[in-house]
């Protein structure tokens, strides 16, 4: 199923994915690009195939918790990169779930690098890249008009039963989920929904034998030769075979 993002429906473009009008008032396409940003969008670079890669993911993911009852934008990936979606008003909250300690909070809090968060740790940061992301609590995310008590206790809830059937899927292909960033949006009728994209641009990946990195801190850490490589073990890893035949990957 082919689609066309005509630019004259662009509704937003983010660091990574343009989001256009669909046919539907109620629906948006997601293109998915090939860009990688780092440090707020101050380092910029193009990866081949990332965005073929992180939308087959994406949707992999998206499915896998909606069969175990997590609702989610999608509603179908058309083709490689393009992905129908519902239209959700976001919520600009950044929810960050943290199995084991690493990164920037041992950074900013004395935390032992790698120790288990036990039960695991919800951050949310106010998303707006001109105060670069600060941390919120409930009193200044209600404060701030973005959310309501209600809102804030839902997303704390709905982001813990996504770490429980992502760590279980990632830990069935060998794969530690160490942490990773949501996003979540209203739908017409108000409910709460899992949106934008969970991929290894938002996820920390080791891998569970070796503690290899499969994720975006590769290219944090300027190893940009390694980056694809780990974004396509990740995918053989997640899809089946006859996936992979699917996507020509």
């Amino acid at each position: 199923m082919m689609i066309k993002m005509d630019s004259r429906n662009l509704l937003y473009e983010g660091k990574a994915k343009s989001v256009f009008q669909g046919e539907s008032p109620n629906e948006v396409i997601i293109g998915f690009r090939d860009d990688m940003t780092a440090g707020d969008g101050a380092r910029k670079e193009t990866m081949g195939q990332k965005g073929y890669i992180n939308s087959i993911i994406c949707a992999k993911i998206f499915e896998t918790l909606e069969d175990a009852g997590v609702k989610t934008q999608l509603i179908e990936l058309c083709e490689p990169c393009v992905m129908k979606a519902k239209k959700l008003d976001m919520i600009p909250i950044e929810v960050i779930v943290r199995n084991i300690a690493t990164g920037s909070i041992i950074r900013k809090f004395p935390f032992e690098d790698k120790a288990p968060f036990n039960p695991p740790l919800i951050q949310m940061d106010f998303k707006d890249d001109q105060f670069h992301d600060p941390m919120l609590n409930d009193a200044i995310a209600i404060a701030l008009g973005i959310a309501t008590k209600e809102d804030l206790d839902k997303l704390r809830e709905l982001a813990l039963e996504v770490n429980e059937v992502m760590t279980k899927m990632f830990k069935d292909i060998g794969i530690i989920l160490v942490d990773f960033k949501i996003e979540f949006g209203k739908d017409s009728e108000g409910n709460i929904i899992l949106g934008d994209e969970i991929s290894p641009d938002s996820c920390r990946l080791w891998d569970a034998e070796t503690l290899d990195i499969l994720d975006k801190e590769l290219f944090r850490q300027g190893k940009d030769d390694e980056v694809i490589n780990a974004y396509e073990e990740v995918f053989n890893r997640l899809l089946s075979e006859e996936d992979r035949v699917k996507w020509n990957l």
